[in-house]
């Protein structure tokens, strides 16, 4: 039996997970991280939680994104994804996000989007949510990491607790060796350079895990 199945095999274990709740946040421009969010959402159902996929609310001016076909199309491929809001988040035990670099930190959507959350981290009602985050970028050095710290950054003063995957199975060396979360290099052809699926499966997969033992130490 490999790690994933000691750790997230059906047991007793697996009971208490289905009580977990997961938002998965995106922001997608061309569609890589809205499809690192498919897959995190289906690690995370296999491992027993209800989940939500949910994008953040798209800033750039309608005339700038008609310029871009693949954006454009891209938009209009996910008009049926709900926007994120901060009831999401107050419903959420855990958070899963995924957003490209830009300059080696999170793009304005998703910063804006986290910048609305401050009446619920005001009220604490954002302490001990379980997050984790997940990113992309055109080449491998183009500041994967800084985005994720960057992130997590704010989930510190949030009083979230992180649940990065580090390396705590092999799935991670596949998917590119990022400690912090899964990253994917997209080339200018927009395709993934990177075989991430099961490293954004296995997140969201530990990421539940991680959620349902607080909920049940919070819970006892």
């Amino acid at each position: 039996m490999g790690l994933m199945d000691k750790l997230f095999g059906k047991s007793k274990e697996m009971d208490h997970m289905e009580n977990v709740k997961v938002a998965v946040v995106y922001y997608s421009m061309g569609g890589t991280n809205y499809q690192l969010a498919q897959w995190a959402k289906e690690g995370a159902e296999s491992a027993g939680a209800e989940v939500k996929l949910l994008k953040v609310k798209e800033l750039a001016p309608e005339e700038v994104i008609k310029q871009n076909e693949g954006w454009q199309q891209h938009v209009d491929e996910t008009q049926h994804v709900p926007e994120a809001s901060n009831d999401d988040l107050e419903w959420a035990d855990a958070i899963i996000f995924s957003a490209p670099t830009r300059f080696g930190n999170v793009p304005s959507q998703m910063k804006q989007f986290i910048d609305t959350t401050g009446p619920l981290w005001g009220q604490g009602k954002l302490v001990n949510k379980v997050v984790s985050a997940m990113t992309s970028a055109q080449n491998p050095h183009g500041g994967q990491e800084s985005t994720l710290l960057n992130l997590y950054t704010t989930m510190h003063h949030w009083g979230a607790i992180i649940a990065s995957p580090g390396y705590s199975d092999p799935v991670q060396f596949a998917s590119g060796g990022n400690p912090y979360g899964v990253s994917v290099t997209v080339g200018q052809d927009g395709k993934m350079a990177d075989d991430v699926a099961d490293g954004v499966k296995y997140q969201a997969k530990r990421t539940v895990q991680v959620a349902g033992w607080v909920k049940a130490g919070m819970n006892s």
